[in-house]
């Protein structure tokens, strides 16, 4: 389901996806099929990354048993709204090079190209993906098992259908829209640096 909140206005053309993608908390607490969830981690795979390494690793809980060992590794201010998500994910970024076993200091760089390919496939789905930072990383790789001297634990993902947004607490509810961006000379700028 698309759902119009307000029309985000490009400064250039871009395809209308990248314009209906955004990170709504209101998430419908209805299942994902697994073929779904399917989709989302193929489209992650085929993102690009340094020498073709893939470094990234999604995790995730689609049960109600692993949505419950999920939900208390996110801050309290994520589990307000997040506990509602039906898919919780966890991309974590291999931090070495399977290569080399040299350090892979564009892991987390080629995690976020992963990240952006599984959001925009969510939206084509009709679902949303919404990262987030606000994780208790000492406790995820303790009770996931995520060896530490292996992989960086880079976000946590909430993945779902569009909810109620009055069911969120008042305090979510005015920022329940897609924001802003910042102009286009802001985030890019032709020859030398300039601030």
């Amino acid at each position: 389901m698309s759902i119009v909140f307000n029309k985000r206005e490009p400064q250039a053309h871009v395809d209308p996806i990248f314009l209906d993608r955004w990170s709504p908390r209101a998430l419908s607490r209805e299942p994902v099929p697994e073929s779904m969830i399917e989709s989302l981690f193929e489209a992650a795979r085929w993102a690009p990354s340094c020498y073709n390494e893939q470094p990234w690793l999604f995790i995730y809980a689609a049960t109600e048993e692993d949505l419950s060992l999920y939900r208390p590794l996110l801050v309290e201010g994520n589990r307000q709204w997040a506990d509602n998500a039906p898919v919780l994910a966890f991309a974590l970024a291999r931090k070495n090079f399977a290569r080399n076993n040299k350090p892979n200091d564009w892991a987390a760089f080629d995690t976020g190209a992963a990240w952006m390919s599984l959001a925009l496939q969510a939206r084509r789905l009709g679902l949303y993906a919404h990262a987030m930072a606000g994780i208790l990383k000492d406790k995820v790789y303790e009770v996931l098992n995520i060896p530490r001297d292996e992989y960086e634990v880079i976000c946590a993902i909430a993945i779902g259908r569009y909810g109620d947004p009055s069911q969120l607490p008042a305090s979510l509810k005015s920022s329940e829209i897609p924001n802003k961006r910042k102009s286009l000379n802001e985030v890019a700028v032709q020859g030398k640096f300039s601030d």
